[in-house]
């Protein structure tokens, strides 16, 4: 039970042939009808999946329910003890996992262990000793370097505080600032010491040596640092450890920055003072809204960013300058200086920036000016009516008037956002917990090493047989007029490798296994990866992927079969599975040299038109004259309506949806569309984000589709509507 509620796998299921039910094919999911199904294998659920379909509704029920961790299980199910709750509530809500962990812990545990403790300085210097280092764990977003100082004021110890930012060269003068405090009774502190990884070993060794008989009653080591492995062990053993969480909501991070502009006039400034409090205000919530779209993880924002208190000075200070210099409001100066520029200038990514520029131009707008402007389709954050005799005052106290946890609402998204949010929390909770666990096996149960032997064993089983990478290259030989052919020999010889690897790496793990070689510490790290179902580092030659390691392998196995069956026709797919390639920027290409070669056209003139087809990619039967057919792509944010020919909103819980055929048409310089239509990125995995490679293209992204839309392109950009290639599961 615990390792299905960690990884979500148990026994082998049986092969039965029982089928999810017909009438929760709309609701439940491939990935939870499998994950019942494991779960069937546990004693305590023996029988779960076959009694599924006799309580239908009520599992429905559930699964509608926003209280479903709280609420009875269907018939003798409810009877269960409080852990096979959890672990049937994985397989079918897991975004309620955490709500439902936190139960647990209240009830066996006590309220006190899942409310963090205030962050209070002044206790944690109370029950520090001179040897004792102090460690600020610092987190996104928020800074104890002015609380560091106050509360140094506050001790007396203002004057007799020396602070460093650790770097590069900066350790023999941190050192030398810590040798003068022991004989002097200064606070040191040495702030960022993850940035100074070479000289932690340095670090390490004068906590070591430091002598509470030699060191002056008075001294104390304070030190930052971001969580790094660098950081020596015994140091973090050894010290006090705090940390201070940024504000987390819109009305929190609101609320701060009102706060720090203190009176009326502070922002009663310019010869324009209403329209600045109106634009300050705008660009006050742009601000908030920006750092709070990280929660949702990639469907926010592509990269984390780590914007700060200082973009937004610098802008309140332009749009000051600005608006005295101008009669009129310059607006396409404020947009370009604030998106492009200021925060901007921390934007690597071109679709984190395409995102930004279209948020601010919802505030930094003519329409902000009137009292009432929606910031969102609710009406409940607003651009706020100026109390001319107290502005500042009015603005908290609307402010104050916010939900405490804004919705998906008012970044854009639709409510499955939240889903997606929670969702990302749960995973990364059990990622954790599989850190944590003992690597030896327990008293009793399958023991680790079975459990790992068995899933060794059923994976070498199921291997298909090496590509014949000769008879491959005389079969489909490089021709001038068919790029796919090269395409298929340079994907056969990739899976070739990989499959290489897995049958090698299987059969070294089996023979540690039974004590026949040595386990080393490769070997080792790959039992661990098979045991939690994680895809083995051994594998490092495998394409992008998220998935466990179940579903990977079951994945390559598809992959394999895909290619298989394209050698074994002889001929050119009708359509492709785009997911299945290593590299689909080379398929792509390949289409496009296919036209211009069958054409007799410069390859750098061909472009495609994106045509949404009306068939499943099952039923064609003959690929088109020219381009190709590709299906495989899962649409996030959104799903497309085939009955409109259009994008339109999710259904609620359906965070994925299949995109329909597309046939790509080459075309000599055509110019793509701009008007009803969503430029689409698509990418390979759910984590958006890549590097640029050694050919210049992303490890993520692969190309933008252009899909009909009959709404305003902006619309799906804030709601980071996304294709991908493969999902998580």
């Amino acid at each position: 039970e615990w390792r299905f509620l960690l990884t979500g796998q148990a026994h082998k299921v049986p092969d039965d042939g029982l089928a999810k039910p017909a009438a929760a094919e709309e609701w439940l999911t491939d990935k939870s009808w499998g994950e019942f199904r494991s779960l069937s294998t546990l004693k305590a659920l023996r029988g779960l999946d076959h009694d599924f379909a006799n309580h239908l509704d009520h599992w429905k029920a559930l699964f509608d329910s926003e209280t479903c961790h709280e609420s009875p299980f269907p018939g003798k199910w409810n009877d269960i003890g409080d852990m096979q709750k959890m672990v049937v509530l994985r397989a079918l809500r897991p975004d309620k996992l955490v709500e439902s962990i936190q139960n647990f812990i209240i009830k066996y545990m006590g309220q006190r262990f899942i409310e963090p403790p205030p962050f209070d300085m002044k206790k944690c210097f109370d029950a520090s000793f001179v040897v004792t280092p102090l460690i600020f764990v610092l987190t996104s977003g928020s800074d104890p370097t002015k609380d560091f100082f106050e509360f140094a004021a506050q001790m007396g110890m203002g004057e007799r505080t020396k602070a460093i930012s650790l770097g590069q060269g900066q350790g023999p003068i941190a050192a030398r600032m810590i040798e003068e405090g022991i004989s002097k009774g200064a606070w040191v502190l040495l702030q960022n010491c993850h940035l100074c990884s070479s000289w932690m070993d340095d670090l390490e060794l004068i906590v070591e040596e430091l002598n509470p008989e030699q060191t002056h009653s008075e001294f104390r080591l304070w030190l930052t640092s971001m969580p790094t492995k660098t950081f020596p062990v015994s140091v973090l053993q050894s010290g006090i450890k705090m940390t201070k969480e940024p504000p987390k909501g819109m009305r929190s991070n609101l609320k701060t920055i009102y706060f720090k502009f203190g009176d009326d006039d502070a922002i009663r400034v310019t010869n324009k003072p209403r329209t600045y409090m109106k634009l300050l205000f705008g660009l006050c919530f742009f601000h908030a809204l920006i750092q709070e779209r990280r929660k949702f993880g990639p469907l926010g924002w592509n990269i984390p960013y780590e914007f700060n208190d200082t973009d937004l000075d610098i802008c309140v200070s332009q749009l000051q300058l600005y608006l005295d210099m101008y009669d009129e409001v310059p607006w396409e100066v404020l947009n370009i200086l604030t998106s492009y520029i200021n925060y901007g200038g921390r934007v690597t990514d071109s679709k984190d920036l395409r995102t930004i520029d279209v948020i601010l131009r919802d505030f930094y707008c003519a329409d902000i000016l009137e009292d009432g402007y929606k910031f969102s389709e609710s009406g409940v954050y607003q651009s706020v009516k100026v109390n001319e005799g107290s502005p500042h005052r009015g603005y908290m106290e609307y402010i104050e008037s916010l939900p405490v946890n804004a919705g998906p609402e008012v970044f854009g998204m639709h409510d499955n956002a939240n889903i997606s949010y929670a969702l990302t929390d749960t995973f990364e909770t059990l990622d954790t917990l599989q850190l944590l666990q003992p690597r030896s096996s327990g008293g009793g149960g399958t023991s680790r090493e079975d459990v790992i032997y068995d899933d060794v064993i059923e994976m070498q089983k199921t291997l298909p047989l090496d590509f014949d990478l000769e008879g491959i290259a005389m079969q489909f030989p490089t021709r001038y007029e068919e790029s796919m052919n090269t395409l298929l020999q340079q994907e056969s010889t990739r899976f070739q490798r990989l499959l290489a690897k897995i049958r090698s790496t299987l059969g070294q793990v089996k023979r540690a296994l039974k004590g026949l070689v040595v386990m080393s510490g490769e070997l080792e790290a790959m039992s661990n990866s098979i045991y939690s179902q994680k895809i083995p580092e051994l594998w490092d030659n495998a394409y992008p992927s998220l998935k466990p390691l179940r579903s990977f392998f079951a994945e390559f196995l598809d992959k394999c079969k895909f290619l298989q069956d394209w050698i074994d026709s002889n001929t050119t797919p009708s359509s492709y599975w785009i997911s299945c390639f290593f590299f689909p920027q080379a398929f792509l290409t390949g289409q496009l040299q296919n036209y211009a070669r069958k054409h007799v056209l410069p390859v750098d003139t061909i472009s495609f038109e994106f045509a949404v087809s009306q068939l499943h990619h099952s039923t064609i039967t003959e690929g088109p004259g020219n381009g190709a057919y590709i299906y495989g792509l899962f649409l996030e944010g959104a799903r497309y309506d085939l009955t409109v020919d259009s994008i339109v909103e999710s259904h609620p819980k359906q965070l994925y949806t299949d995109c329909p055929t597309l046939h790509l048409v080459p075309k000599q310089d055509y110019v793509q569309p701009t008007e009803n239509v969503y430029e689409c990125p698509v990418y390979k995995t759910l984590a958006r984000a890549g590097t640029l490679s050694t050919t210049g293209h992303s490890t993520n992204f692969v190309l933008f589709v252009m899909l009909p839309s009959n709404q305003d392109r902006r619309k799906w950009i804030k709601a980071g509507v996304a294709l991908f290639t493969s999902l998580k599961y």
